[in-house]
């Protein structure tokens, strides 16, 4: 009897610990609505621009000007972090690049009568703490360009996978 008490004591300590929320102790963005790329304990910003939407016969084509971003990450499943002020973390959509033989980067998106346009590449958010969240790639990322963007904004953040 006095065995069953200390175990169900026991499991009560157990399960309430673990429904405690755990204080985020890793490296904070030092920006808010930034991403970082996460290597370690060390943040490297993002680059961060704003694509210029351009309309192609029944094409919209969405450009960044420089063939590669300074952003650089070895990691084929970069992991990023970010402290939301006015972004929806679960807006953000990941997207490959293509780059031009003019040296800019870009992205186009059939017309509304063809449905073969670019998918948004697999996110994993995770909310590390007050208002700061982890953004991981959940899949496999080939060496290239690739951008991060809130959903319906022309903002993007801009990383190379090498």
């Amino acid at each position: 009897m006095v065995r069953s008490l200390i175990r169900a004591a026991l499991l009560v300590v157990i399960s309430a610990s673990c429904a405690l929320p755990q204080k985020y102790n890793g490296p904070r963005p030092p920006k808010p609505d930034r991403l970082y790329l996460l290597h370690a304990t060390n943040l490297i910003e993002t680059e961060v621009t704003e694509a210029r939407e351009e309309k192609r016969k029944d094409d919209i084509a969405y450009v960044v000007d420089g063939a590669s971003s300074p952003a650089k990450t070895p990691l084929a499943e970069p992991i990023f972090l970010i402290e939301c002020k006015s972004i929806q973390p679960e807006k953000l959509q990941l997207y490959r690049l293509e780059v031009t033989k003019s040296g800019k980067r870009e992205i186009v998106f059939p017309g509304k009568r063809r449905k073969d346009g670019p998918r948004p590449l697999h996110l994993t958010i995770k909310r590390l703490g007050e208002g700061i969240y982890r953004v991981e790639a959940n899949e496999y990322l080939p060496n290239g360009e690739y951008a991060i963007s809130p959903e319906g904004s022309n903002t993007v953040f801009l990383f190379q996978v090498y």
